[in-house]
């Protein structure tokens, strides 16, 4: 009787942990609820993108503490299985991201998001001092532990423009850090191999947060 009881207790646990997991690691369409939350923020009145084209994604992280974090991000349709394929090695592996929540919970600026270290991906909007669409304005870039990694351009007179703000201590890539995104480690190796590009690699600017799908 006691082993049958055993037994029973450990297909319950595992049908709990199975259930879990699912929930943790998952994707799906965009509910009422996430776009209320999106609505006049990262998905504005004029956006263009379909919110059939989106899709909204639960997945576990670890910060430089080890703790595990629950992380949402809405992304499009085309990406989001390669994106739980890479947090969940991300997650297995104890690579740290501090932070990975909706830009909505920032009211979708750019600055205040990445200046709280805040990897995420979709929102509407242009690329920074031009009309063109961003990646993110379809869902198709993903920023990663934005504050230690952050963007670096020189101007035309010849001064450093950093984003964020906050990040200029991170600027030069010869020091290290826990959140630093290097060539050839874990994060940058898994986003290629699922077929996206790194900002660090560009020539005339650096972002080194940055993966986007062509």
């Amino acid at each position: 009787m006691n082993r049958k009881l055993i037994l029973l207790s450990f297909i319950i646990f595992h049908l709990s942990f199975s259930s879990v997991a699912a929930q943790t690691f998952s994707i799906d369409t965009i509910s009422d609820a996430v776009f209320q939350r999106m609505q006049g923020r990262s998905f504005p009145q004029h956006c263009t993108v379909p919110r059939s084209e989106l899709r909204y994604l639960r997945v576990l992280h670890r910060n430089a503490a080890d703790s595990i974090c629950q992380g949402e991000l809405v992304c499009n349709k085309s990406i989001a299985e390669d994106l739980l394929d890479i947090f969940r090695q991300l997650y297995e592996a104890h690579y740290p991201i501090e932070h990975i929540r909706l830009i909505d919970d920032y009211d979708a600026d750019d600055e205040r998001s990445m200046s709280d270290n805040n990897s995420s991906c979709f929102c509407f909007r242009t690329v920074a001092g031009t009309n063109k669409l961003s990646k993110h304005a379809r869902g198709l870039a993903v920023d990663i532990n934005t504050r230690y990694n952050p963007y670096v351009r020189h101007s035309r007179n010849g001064s450093l423009l950093i984003s964020p703000a906050n990040g200029a201590p991170y600027a030069n890539r010869s020091k290290k850090h826990i959140y630093k995104i290097e060539e050839g480690d874990l994060c940058s190796r898994l986003f290629r191999q699922h077929g996206f590009i790194w900002g660090g690699q560009w020539r005339t600017m650096k972002d080194y947060q940055h993966f986007e799908k062509p």
